[in-house]
Parts: structure tokens; C-alpha cells; sequence
């Protein structure tokens, strides 16, 4: 193995994964190790729901993402999330839209090819998708959330031709599945903002990642049941320490998968959401006792894909 760990070296990567867990240097442009973000957003009433439980709770919160996609919302809901986000100082990262598991696609309803649900099949699904960031963006959002290497390829053509925003934040879902330093410094290297890792890594992968990547580490201390539905609130202070920068994301165990969210569950949508604050809360409690050094990020910082209100 010595030979394929020394190549790895000589290009700048680890050998391997990093047992011995050294302290990421690395830092938010603001200085911050650490920021919060809350998943499963689904529409304005949830977000604004968050946010008067986050104001109640004294909790935190720097972005929020959504799964069911611009698509399924209609342009005064997205400019009321944008509002929303906007007054809040908080990023607001909305999923594309179509995508192969709401297609005709066989394949992503087998039990061997559920991995590829978000996933753009055949170049049409690609400018469906595509146009659903146009839109977005209109309409005043700052950051959106892909999960295709072709995507965010096109997006990043888009941005450097000025077609997209160039303050666009482009946020890989966790559904891309790269699990490697590897993989996802392609990634980065290919326009990727943030990167949310697979669930399931453990310290000393997160901390070969961290070495040789510069983007921020999107990481679910609390997974939703159809993603492990790991618990891993106590290993957020060494999360922090190992993979800053980071966003700590509170997804939540025991809930219920909403994707696409409507006005017929969207009383179950703003339940959870406002559980997500409260599970926000305790996690937060964890850091301050055991990493109270730790630094966390400003509210409207400068490089949170903040939407335009």
C-alpha cells in the first residue's frame, strides 16, 4: 500500500484517514468555526414558524435548506421565504427541481437504484432543472441546492458567463454520496460552495477530508431516519474541532419523510420544523459546555447565500 499512499501524499492528499484528529485550521471567512443549519424548510409557513421558535428558544440560526424544490412553490412563496430569510440575515438554499426519483425512472424505485433519486436523467432533465435556478433567482434567492455533477458544472459555467448571480451559493446535498477527500475535492474544484457529507463518516474521515479540502462541511449531528437517523449530538464539539469549518445541520430522527410538501401535511411540516429548533437547543447546549471556545459564525455574514428580500 506504501505506493499508492505516498502518490496520494505527493498530490497533496492524505494517506489516509487522520486516527490522530488534528484541529482544522481552517475557519468561515468571518473567523468562525461553526454555523447552524436547519434542513426539511418546506414553504414559508415553516420557515417563519423556525424562526419565532428560534427567537423563543435564544437559538441561532445561519441557514435553512429545503427538500421538495423551487418547483413546488409558487413565486409569492418564494419571495416570502426570500422576505423571511432576507429580514432574518439567514441563508435560504431551496433544492432544484426534477429530478429522476419524480420522473419515470424504474430504476430509482428499485431497491438497488434508490441512490440515483436525485440524479438529472437525460439532458432535459438537466435544462429542467436549470431553469429552476433561473427562477429562483429572480425571484431573490442566493443559494440553491444540487445534487448532479453536470449541474453544477452548467451552474458554474453559468456564474462565471455573470447568466447567474455571482454571489450565487451553490450547496451539495448529501444525496451526491461522495465519501472520499478525493471525490469531493473534484467538487470543489468544479464550483461546489459547501459539501454535505454521507451521514455515516466517522472523526477520523472527516478529518481527512477537512485536510484537503477548503470548503465548508455541511453535517448532520442529527440525521433524519431515511439517512441513518444517527443521533450524534455529542460528538458535535470534536465535529467542530476536527472539520471546521462547518455547518452543524439539525436534521430530525422519528420524522416523517415530507418530500413534496403541500398544504395537506404542511401542519406536520412546521411541527417538525419547530422540533428541529428544539433539538438546535440542545445540541447547542452540548458545545457550550464541552467547546465553549468554539467560535460560531456571525448573523449575515457575508458569504451566507442571504436571498434578496
Amino acid at each position: 500500500m506504501k505506493k499508492v499512499r505516498n502518490l496520494l501524499q505527493s498530490k497533496g492528499f492524505p494517506p489516509g484517514e487522520l486516527y490522530d484528529l488534528p484541529t482544522s485550521p481552517k475557519r468561515f471567512p468571518d473567523g468562525a468555526q461553526y454555523r447552524i443549519e436547519i434542513p426539511s424548510t418546506e414553504g414559508p409557513r415553516a420557515l417563519a414558524a423556525l424562526l419565532e421558535e428560534a427567537n423563543r428558544l435564544g437559538v441561532t440560526i445561519h441557514r435553512v435548506s429545503q427538500g421538495s424544490g423551487i418547483w413546488m412553490l409558487t413565486d409569492e412563496e418564494i419571495r416570502e421565504m426570500c422576505r423571511l430569510g432576507a429580514d432574518a440575515g439567514i441563508e435560504v438554499s431551496l433544492f432544484v427541481g426534477p429530478r429522476a426519483a419524480w420522473g419515470t425512472s424504474a430504476q430509482v424505485r428499485s431497491s438497488a437504484g434508490k441512490n440515483l433519486g436525485a440524479r438529472l436523467r437525460g439532458m432535459d432533465e438537466v435544462v429542467y432543472a436549470t431553469e429552476d435556478i433561473i427562477r429562483g433567482c429572480e425571484l431573490g434567492l442566493r443559494s440553491v441546492l444540487v445534487a448532479d455533477e453536470g449541474q453544477l458544472w452548467l451552474v458554474n459555467e453559468m456564474k462565471k458567463a455573470g447568466e447567474l448571480p455571482a454571489d450565487l451559493v451553490v450547496k451539495i446535498s448529501v444525496q451526491m454520496g461522495a465519501a472520499n477527500p478525493i471525490s469531493i475535492k473534484l467538487l470543489e474544484d468544479m464550483g461546489a460552495g459547501t459539501y454535505n457529507t454521507p451521514t455515516d463518516l466517522t472523526l477520523p474521515q472527516m478529518a481527512a477530508i477537512r485536510a484537503a479540502i477548503d470548503i465548508p462541511l455541511d453535517v448532520y449531528v442529527e440525521a433524519p431516519d431515511d439517512f441513518g437517523g444517527f443521533v450524534r449530538h455529542y460528538e458535535t464539539p470534536e465535529l467542530i474541532r476536527v472539520a471546521s469549518p462547518v455547518y452543524a445541520k439539525l436534521g430530525l430522527r422519528n420524522a416523517a419523510n415530507i418530500y413534496p410538501s403541500g398544504i395537506h401535511i404542511e401542519d406536520l411540516a412546521v411541527k417538525q420544523s419547530r422540533e428541529r429548533v428544539h433539538r438546535t437547543a440542545l445540541v447547542m447546549n452540548i458545545i457550550e459546555r464541552y467547546a465553549s471556545d468554539a467560535v460560531m459564525g456571525e448573523v449575515g455574514a457575508d458569504d451566507l447565500g442571504i436571498p434578496v428580500g
